[in-house]
């Protein structure tokens, strides 16, 4: 597309106009009233697509874990117990996701989700399809990673493919990805001012900065979050049956302050283990049919030793609430040290997934733990305060993370779950295992931090920087 102008009364020079810039300028941002309308469809689209992912990992959960064996198990040789069906299913599913990878490319996984918010504020939804098959197959698997995080991806790049067809402007359409995700983590939580809040909290290491965005997020998780409750038939409530505390005291809130030193110390030995697990498995990274094979088999190995481990622990967080004080101190601390390692595979060896219930599942064991060495702390106190200390400590969530379990647990504990929380994030401020959570002001800014647009698999996980 080409335009001409006068340079002087006897001669006319081209000036050639890009037609990106032509378009640019034809980019526009919504009336108020026109966002809430999309936030509230992107919620509705996220709710639906939540609900079917569900369904759909439901069913393959109980074929594989429930009818599959009572067909399989039978045929075991005498010399295999029944127990292997675990190593088997797991080392099966990982060759599986490692064909999935192979031949449909990696998706991306949180790291980078963060990084495209940042820039150019908006998730590629060509991506979509490895990500929900990808993603399906690895917690099938056992794999200790959640469905958060491909929700997260899927709904959220919904909101750009949106954004875009509207012709929108980069800030507008980064508001409804924000939405987009903040409908996926509405639904996975049950929890819509806190999952929008922490959608809005995961790009930055150091406090929300997208403020513009949390009125439309808010209403995104709202509609997803009755969307999805209304067709799974899900209560609404505490999702946990936590041990009702007596009226808080003050003594309670130096306990919530001396846990979140623990948490943050906890989370450091997680930061650890996982970087000790990523440089074991980084000579693999680059042939991922083996890498995510072996990956299933050492998950597989864990569950044998801890059962407990397997999965991402939304239900086994369950168990550790009502039987977890029968198994010990000793064993507790030991399972949440194995589901450490479970966690690293899993993300290290290509399943993809979220691992924000796999670190609730460790602050459980360990804050239980914790009320069994020292019965003045009660038992829901040591485990929620954990709970949410470990997990902002990787993710740098505080408010929302406070939120979150105060709605899951279904207790008064809020001032005491955010002084944990926080005196945790300050703890770890240098420390993120997310390297591409940074500062709005750098959005548009090449870092250190950025992704290669091909990655590999040690960078399209969650990967470890000190500020």
């Amino acid at each position: 597309m080409t335009q001409t102008l006068a340079s002087g009364p006897e001669e006319q020079q081209p000036l050639s106009v890009p037609l990106s810039n032509s378009v640019k300028a034809e980019k526009r941002d919504l009336t108020y009233s026109q966002l809430v309308m999309c936030a509230a469809l992107i919620g509705v689209f996220g709710g639906l697509v939540a609900t079917a992912y569900y369904f759909v990992l439901e069913t393959l959960m109980h074929n594989v874990w429930h009818t599959l064996p009572e067909q399989v198990v039978p045929y075991f040789p005498s010399w295999l117990p029944e127990k292997h069906y675990v190593w088997i299913a797991s080392t099966i599913g990982g060759f599986c996701v490692g064909l999935v990878l192979f031949f449909m490319g990696l998706p991306g996984e949180m790291a980078q989700v963060v990084d495209k918010i940042h820039s150019p504020g908006k998730i590629d939804i060509r991506k979509t399809p490895a990500m929900i098959i990808a993603s399906l197959v690895a917690i099938t698997s056992g794999g200790s990673a959640g469905p958060e995080a491909p929700l997260v991806q899927v709904n959220g790049s919904f909101g750009s493919w949106l954004g875009e067809k509207l012709q929108l402007t980069t800030t507008s359409v980064r508001v409804l990805t924000f939405c987009g995700m903040s409908a996926a983590l509405g639904a996975f939580f049950g929890a819509p001012i806190g999952a929008a809040l922490f959608a809005l909290e995961i790009p930055h290491r150091k406090g929300l900065e997208y403020y513009e965005a949390i009125a439309p997020a808010v209403v995104s998780a709202i509609f997803s979050f009755a969307v999805f409750r209304i067709n799974t038939g899900m209560t609404i409530g505490g999702f946990y049956h936590f041990e009702t505390v007596p009226p808080l005291t003050p003594t309670n809130l130096l306990e919530g302050l001396i846990l979140g030193i623990i948490g943050a110390g906890v989370a450091v030995l997680f930061i650890g283990v996982f970087r000790l697990v990523g440089h074991v498995l980084a000579p693999l990274e680059h042939y991922r049919i083996p890498l995510a094979t072996l990956g299933g088999l050492t998950i597989g190995l864990i569950a044998l030793a801890f059962p407990q481990t397997l999965f991402f622990s939304e239900e086994q967080i369950h168990t550790v609430i009502e039987t977890g004080a029968t198994l010990g101190i000793s064993f507790l601390l030991m399972i949440a040290v194995a589901k450490m390692f479970a966690i690293s595979v899993t993300l290290h060896s290509g399943f993809l997934g979220g691992f924000i219930f796999p670190l609730f599942f460790i602050g459980a064991n360990v804050g239980l733990a914790i009320s069994l060495m020292v019965p003045q702390v009660h038992p829901t106190v040591g485990m929620v305060c954990l709970m949410a200390a470990v997990n902002v400590a990787v993710t740098k969530t505080p408010v929302s993370t406070s939120i979150i379990l105060s709605v899951l647990s279904g207790t008064a504990m809020l001032p005491v779950i955010v002084i944990s929380s926080f005196v945790s994030f300050l703890l770890t401020s240098q420390i993120a295992m997310i390297k591409t959570q940074r500062s709005r002001e750098l959005e548009g800014l090449p870092t250190s931090d950025s992704l290669p647009s091909e990655p590999s698999l040690a960078s399209s996980t969650a990967v470890l920087a000190i500020e």
